[in-house]
């Protein structure tokens, strides 16, 4: 697989969640947050939104760019590993989420594990 292709699917983790999100915040929010903490409201419509437009907005950029290794590494870094915190506080310390999240776990997993197989072959490509 070349950089190019783990770029591309990187962008495709980004831009399908956060597209999913941005498009139908409603939705994403009746199945992934117990009922006790749902809303439904414009203002959690529209905070939900955001979040979704940045996950496309991310999405994009990486779609545009041209990686280097040290750049796979820092996305694959800091695009999932705060995440990771953030869906076990939620999940299993708050206890809000629906097991729903775990598709965004998923999607945590796969941005780290696309970004180290960037890493890897790049710093391969440049020794």
């Amino acid at each position: 697989m070349t950089a190019w292709r783990i770029q591309l699917l990187l962008a495709f983790v980004f831009l399908s969640l956060g597209g999913w999100v941005l498009l139908f915040p409603g939705t994403v929010e009746r199945l992934a947050l117990l009922s006790e903490f749902q809303h439904n409201s414009a203002t959690t419509r529209l905070l939900l939104g955001c979040f979704g437009a940045q996950a496309v907005l991310c999405g994009t950029v990486i779609a545009l760019s041209e990686f280097k290794a040290r750049t796979f590494l820092v996305v694959g870094l800091v695009g999932s590993i705060p995440f990771f915190v953030f869906n076990y506080y939620f999940l299993f310390v708050a206890k809000m989420f629906t097991p729903l999240m775990w598709l965004d776990f998923a999607g945590n997993v796969a941005i780290l594990t696309l970004c180290l197989m960037g890493w890897r072959l790049l710093r391969r490509q440049d020794a």
